[in-house]
């Protein structure tokens, strides 16, 4: 049974995870029982497990489906390549990409703010974003945060994010940092101190 869902839907599934495929048009169940089928074969869906939580919503004029990962064994480094790889053909993108990158954002994020934000020092390290972002994963880590770190990295590393700016602004959000946040230059340079001289 593939239920429907609402944009609303789609802004209350906070602490859910899934996969949305983009232009999914013709019969539905044919949709899912075609993606159970060919991520079977690909070694994704594990131990006989499928995708038995299928939504549809409407955005933009598709009509999209969202596979819920409740309840499936996934081989999810094996999903994330086939995604990439398949992303011309299906447009396949995370739930959690999703919702903020073109709904606005969840409606019931979990409230990050119960702990304080680890401090992470990042003068030291190497500028590549990938070593900074490593430091700001064992951190987390160490703080008993590995959720955080592995949303964090998921964040950074899920195609939606473009710039070193970007991925800055997203480590800066799970840790404190004594490294400024470039200032994104398509913002115009003046937008947070226009009062300077």
């Amino acid at each position: 049974m593939i239920q429907e869902k609402t944009m609303e839907d789609l802004r209350h599934m906070a602490n859910e995870e899934g996969l949305i495929l983009q232009g999914c048009g013709g019969d539905l169940q044919e949709w899912v029982d075609g993606i159970n089928d060919l991520l079977t074969q690909e070694g994704i869906l594990l131990n006989g497990t499928k995708f038995e939580h299928a939504a549809t919503f409407q955005h933009d004029g598709l009509t999209n489906l969202l596979f819920s990962f409740e309840g499936v064994e996934l081989n999810v480094g094996k999903l994330a390549m086939w995604r990439i790889q398949t992303h011309s053909q299906f447009g396949g993108t995370w739930l959690s990409d999703y919702v903020p990158n073109r709904l606005g954002g969840f409606l019931d994020q979990p409230n990050q703010q119960e702990r304080p934000k680890p401090h992470c020092s990042l003068l030291e390290q190497d500028g590549n974003i990938f070593n900074l972002m490593g430091a700001a994963s064992r951190t987390l880590r160490e703080h008993g945060m590995a959720d955080q770190a592995k949303e964090m990295c998921g964040r950074i590393t899920g195609g939606n994010c473009h710039t070193y700016h970007e991925a800055l602004s997203i480590i800066s959000e799970y840790v404190e940092t004594e490294l400024p946040i470039p200032q994104n230059p398509s913002k115009g340079k003046k937008e947070k101190h226009a009062y300077e001289r």
